[in-house]
């Protein structure tokens, strides 16, 4: 029986798009032939979930969540993937509402880094997945040692991603400003560099570094292709 993958997505649009072609991409690559996955998008407005965050009303973030999630349930996923790495925030929350099987990005991240026999990573992302506990106490749990950026630089990173990343907007000023942070957590002693917010990779790639980089996206979809 070929199962169904229900994405959440919107969070933000290019970030979907990419998860979509790269569940494709690795399919093809690992069957060679055209039985792709069937895939269940269902897109949520940006602009109010960004509003809800602002406003600290996660309660309607973990609503609209899993009301997405039992609707992706009803039309026959069997697994589901919420494409973004700071909305993980409130994983928990979700998962215990809702009969769809969810898959948690920083998990799956986790065991992915792990299997390479890392120890020591930096993680680059929205301000919220860097600052705040959630996420950093996910990957701590499983064994990691995690540093993030200085203030400053978070406020960089975190700039790039809402004024340029979700818009499809791909600046060669901002590739290095990012490379510059990365060569910094290098020499801080990171052995690795999680890309923590699935637009990152669009703008950053392994070619550019000579550090592993953990490309979240990548590692979500081939967990819920595992699945």
């Amino acid at each position: 029986m070929h199962l169904k993958i229900g994405i959440i997505g919107g969070l933000s649009p290019e970030s979907t798009i990419s998860y979509y072609r790269y569940i494709i991409d690795m399919h093809v690559k690992k069957y060679g032939n055209l039985s792709q996955p069937e895939i269940i998008i269902y897109s949520v407005n940006l602009k109010q979930y960004h509003q809800w965050r602002d406003d600290d009303r996660w309660d309607l973030i973990i609503e609209d969540l899993v009301k997405i999630s039992n609707n992706l349930k009803i039309c026959g996923a069997s697994v589901g993937l919420i494409a973004t790495n700071s909305m993980h925030k409130v994983f928990d929350e979700v998962q215990i509402k809702t009969d769809l099987k969810l898959i948690h990005i920083a998990d799956a991240t986790a065991l992915d880094i792990r299997k390479k026999g890392i120890n020591k990573v930096g993680l680059l992302g929205t301000k919220y997945t860097m600052r705040e506990d959630f996420y950093i106490s996910r990957l701590e749990s499983q064994g990691l040692s995690v540093i993030v950026p200085d203030i400053a630089e978070q406020e960089l990173v975190n700039k790039i991603i809402f004024d340029e990343l979700i818009f499809g907007k791909f600046n060669e000023d901002s590739k290095q400003k990012y490379i510059k942070i990365i060569q910094k957590l290098t020499k801080a002693g990171a052995e690795g560099i999680i890309l923590g917010c699935t637009e990152i990779p669009l703008l950053i790639n392994q070619r550019m570094c000579d550090i592993p980089l953990f490309n979240t996206a990548k590692i979500h979809i081939r967990t819920a292709l595992k699945f």
